[in-house]
């Protein structure tokens, strides 16, 4: 069963359980999706679905540190549990641990003919991490990939 396919029958769901939070959130997912599809003009694949929700879940966390500033905890609160609801619908994300033996093993690839990397070579290594990050079907924060990355560069 897809994502979309997914998000519709806990759309019924909601709507059966009068969960109106909910069902709000997932036909925000679900029309997201949609307008996507409909750019594209035929159906998304698992990982065009993926990279959509995790757009929206990026910009949830936004509107969060924004709300979070302007004092606004409800509001906060309230993204939170949106969060919660669309990362419910991806692949398990890859902890902290995963992502540095990625990283540590893109590294060492990356000088096995001997030379030394540096901070000017965070691109070549980033680009490296996430080709395997996707390769392995894990999904991994942009942000702390990039801190992992640069922290092992430093050393």
């Amino acid at each position: 069963m897809s994502i979309g396919e997914k998000i519709q029958t806990d759309i019924v769901t909601a709507m059966k359980a009068r969960d109106e939070h909910r069902l709000t959130t997932l036909r925000m997912v679900k029309s997201a999706l949609k307008n996507k599809e409909i750019d594209k003009r035929e159906p998304l694949t698992d990982a065009e679905e993926t990279q959509i929700l995790t757009t929206l879940i990026k910009q949830r966390r936004e509107s969060v540190e924004q709300f979070t500033k302007g004092n606004r905890p409800q509001l906060a609160e309230k993204e939170q549990l949106e969060i919660a609801m669309i990362e419910g619908y991806l692949p398990k994300a890859a902890s902290e641990d995963d992502i540095r033996a990625v990283v540590q093993g893109a590294i060492s690839h990356l000088t096995h003919d001997g030379s030394k990397l540096g901070p000017k070579d965070l691109g070549t290594a980033m680009r490296v991490v996430q080709q395997r990050l996707q390769a392995s079907g894990v999904r991994a924060d942009g942000k702390l990939v990039s801190e992992i990355v640069k922290a092992e560069l430093a050393k």
